[in-house]
């Protein structure tokens, strides 16, 4: 398109640099747009530095155009700094043009900056393209990759920047002459999004036994739309769903494994073929109308569920409901989504109903992303495979969610659990750029990485727990895929202090010594306390750079004297965190088997108040069920002094847990915690109102044994009612509350941090948060940030920035 410029106005071109998600966000169309409307000539580029643009007109048009781009930009791109430089005039030009990305331009792999791009998160199928998945007149119609510049894969599928075509997935998939026409065109919604296709020429379905072999190959050609490959696939996958198969079904991140939800026989069937006892179980619902029928929610929280992330949020299940109580048992919460590929759209359009889908992986391990290794690993576990043949080049987990008001004059905000699809890679820009490109390795479990470099951080979808070889190779995998498509190369590496973890033995590796990470030489490293870490994530996120009152409760983490912690108050800075306060250590009786029986842990908290003989003569189930020489062996155990000893939070939810009856081994992760806040939500006011009790603080000690001492005496004096047993459960979180906010209290004038995944239990967090709003506490918001160990590369991140400027 020509125009020429206004007669007699003064022509001025500049140049302009956008750093932020300007690449596969549909950001030069957007700028193409409005640089024709602003009747202003020049050209817009693609590179791994981010987006320039070259703009010659009139300055009243040249400052409007610049207006709208930053206050209106397209829905899924983020500026973060927009530089300009003046140019020479080209009285020649008569056109705006796009031009081809360039890989090369100022692209220099040795430069400490790297590139300033940053890669968009994946994004749900927006409603244009459901339109055209639905409609029998378009040529998507049943075509299950069906994407546009405003929806569909991004980093799942990018392989190198700049974000084109060749870098991507899609790189052997050739464009029919349809695509490749909206592909070219500017004011296409398609132009140039990368993974766009047909089903004439994209990735198809196919439908595999569980050896592999094909029941529906993808080269299938039917000669009805009614009859595509894709939709005979998810004809046939919904037909064995209803009949009670188990299937695996290739997302956007990795494989699914799906089944009826409402079906007992599936789902337990699930549960046994892959060996997951009770860790509850996400469940994908066709819309929000048919999420009504089994959860409750606020505005905020189908606000969330309903967003283009498209997370697992938690949500309060209803009463009576149709899904096998195996889904998530003895709990009063359900993991809900919605679909966010056209895969997921057309499945559940043609089940009509709610669908169990829980991550295909070996207990323990990430994410299983090609039909190989699924065949190798899960074809004990499936019926059927649903495959395609566009590779997933960068695993991704689905996002966990939870949204936390405490109440109706505080603001909703959402918590993340697990930070992956959806909102991952996350990045912010720095206030400062930083003067060396620094790499955190994270921790041992739920492990993300961390990178900063330039004006940049970025932390990486959530990768796991670091406990297999499996787990540790996708830990470098993800490692490898931020140095290719960053050119990162740290000068400075940062650890957790416990010496055993994963990422810390390979940041000693890769550190001080003669191997090489991708393409560099050395690197220095440095260790932060993973507790000071904890509180230094929400301080990062926030760009918090002065003292804060850190509550960080967790699991377990190496302290500074070499023992356990997990109950700390730390007043923390950003060199250092000082232990202000701490839960009174307790023994682990036989290590790590207090951690899978917290029978042995509830005995350590009452030897500390009482006698063997009087432990003995407890008239409580749990121990009641060990015999008289294993208490004993216990109790001599304890008496020597011999067991580690840790001030864990997370194990006197363990402890209560299991005192309470709601759980007898620990069969996952946060188990107790979650029996806990479902007891407290069921709590009745009057029976709460006769449970008191006092958790003492001695000189910088919290006594939990002495309460603990308390919560027996209350399940021994009377009969242990569900009413009484809730109560206790509700009374336990709101002492802890009341000890924060009371510590908080004495700080007011510094912000308070809440974080650790003690935090994760959202009635704790919610009553916290209300009462520290009351008494005029400040306190920082985890934002995006996980406040469990998935947010410790970031807080590790921030210490290193800090200590190399």
């Amino acid at each position: 398109m020509e125009y020429l410029v206004h007669k007699g106005a003064a022509l001025k071109r500049c140049q302009l640099h956008i750093t932020g998600i300007v690449q596969g966000v549909g950001f030069r169309p957007f700028v193409y747009r409005y640089a024709l409307e602003f009747q202003l000539t020049g050209t817009v580029l693609n590179n791994a530095k981010g987006v320039t643009i070259e703009l010659q007109g009139t300055e009243e048009n040249l400052t409007q155009f610049i207006t709208t781009l930053n206050t209106t930009p397209p829905p899924l791109a983020r500026i973060d700094n927009i530089s300009q430089t003046l140019l020479p005039i080209l009285l020649s030009e008569t056109t705006f043009e796009i031009i081809k990305s360039d890989s090369h331009e100022d692209d220099d792999p040795s430069s400490p900056i790297g590139a300033q791009v940053a890669v968009s998160a994946d994004k749900s199928t927006c409603q244009d393209c459901l339109n055209d998945m639905h409609n029998p007149d378009d040529r998507h119609f049943g075509y299950a990759f069906t994407n546009c510049t405003n929806c569909g894969p991004r980093y799942t599928i990018i392989d190198a920047l700049p974000y084109d075509r060749h870098n991507t997935a899609m790189a052997d998939f050739d464009m029919c002459p349809e695509c490749a026409k909206a592909y070219q065109n500017p004011l296409d919604r398609r132009y140039h999004a990368q993974p766009v296709s047909c089903p004439v020429c994209g990735p198809r379905l196919s439908l595999k036994t569980p050896q592999g072999e094909y029941i529906i190959p993808n080269t299938s050609n039917f000669s009805t739309p009614e009859l595509s490959t894709d939709l005979a696939v998810l004809t046939a996958a919904a037909d064995r769903l209803h009949q009670g198969q188990i299937l695996a079904i290739k997302g956007l991140g990795g494989f699914h494994l799906i089944c009826d939800a409402r079906s007992d026989k599936a789902v337990n069937t699930l549960r046994l073929r892959k060996q997951r006892q009770a860790k509850p179980l996400a469940v994908m619902m066709t819309d929000i109308t048919m999420a009504q029928h089994y959860v409750t929610g606020t505005d905020a929280e189908w606000r969330v569920l309903s967003s283009q992330e498209r997370p697992i949020v938690l949500m309060n299940s209803r009463a009576e409901h149709d899904l096998s109580l195996a889904v998530a048992p003895n709990l009063n919460k359900l993991g809900v989504f919605l679909p966010y590929t056209p895969l997921h759209h057309l499945l559940l359009g043609l089940f009509k109903g709610p669908l169990v889908a829980t991550s295909a992986n070996v207990s323990g391990e990430p994410i299983i992303i090609n039909c190989d290794e699924l065949i190798r690993h899960l074809s004990h576990v499936v019926d059927a495979i649903v495959d395609h043949n566009r590779p997933i080049i960068n695993g991704c987990d689905d996002s966990v969610v939870q949204v936390i008001q405490p109440n109706m004059d505080l603001p909703a905000e959402v918590q993340v659990l697990r930070l992956a699809r959806g909102y991952a890679p996350l990045s912010f820009p720095l206030n400062t750029p930083l003067t060396q490109s620094i790499l955190a390795v994270g921790a041992q479990q739920k492990n993300a990485i961390a990178l900063g470099f330039g004006n940049n951080v970025f932390l990486s979808p959530h990768i796991g727990d670091l406990f297999s070889v499996s787990a540790e190779q996708y830990f470098e995998r993800t490692l490898a895929t931020f140095a290719r498509l960053y050119h990162f190369t740290p000068n400075l590496i940062v650890r957790d202090k416990h010496p055993d973890y994963a990422p810390s033995r390979w940041a000693e590796m890769h550190s001080n010594s003669s191997v090489e990470l991708i393409n560099t030489s050395q690197s220095q490293c440095l260790t932060v306390q993973h507790h000071h870490a904890h509180v230094l994530s929400v301080m990062a996120v926030n760009q918090y750079r002065e003292p804060v009152l850190g509550f960080s409760f967790d699991g377990t983490g190496l302290g500074d004297d070499g023992s356990l912690w997990g109950g700390e108050v730390l007043l923390t800075t950003l060199d250092k965190a000082q232990r202000l306060a701490h839960f009174e250590p307790i023994a682990l009786l036989g290590g790590e088997q207090a951690i899978k029986q917290p029978v042995r842990l509830l005995l350590a908290l009452l030897f500390e108040q009482m006698s063997l003989d009087a432990v003995l003569a407890l008239n409580l189930p749990i121990i009641c069920s060990m015999s008289s020489n294993t208490l004993t062996n216990l109790y001599k155990i304890w008496q020597n002094g011999s067991a580690l000893k840790s001030s864990s939070v997370g194990r006197l939810f363990d402890a209560l847990a299991c005192a309470l009856g709601l759980i007898e081994t620990t069969q996952f992760e946060g188990q107790a915690g979650m029996a806990i806040e479902a007891a407290a939500n069921r709590a009745d006011a009057l029976a709460l109102e006769a449970i008191k009790l006092n958790l003492p603080l001695d000189v910088d000690q919290w006594r939990s044994s002495e309460m603990f001492k308390q919560i027996v005496e209350l399940m021994t004096e009377k009969t242990l009612t569900d009413n009484r047993r809730d109560a206790i459960a509700c009374a336990f979180l709101h002492t802890l509350g009341d000890a924060i906010c009371d510590y908080a209290a004495q700080y007011q004038h510094i912000p308070t941090v809440l974080c650790g995944g003690v935090f994760q239990n959202k009635y704790l967090l919610e009553y916290c948060l209300s009462k520290l709003s009351a008494q005029g506490n400040k306190v920082l918001s985890s934002q995006q940030i996980p406040v469990n160990d998935g947010g410790i590369a970031l807080g590790q991140l921030w210490y290193g920035i800090h200590q190399s400027q």
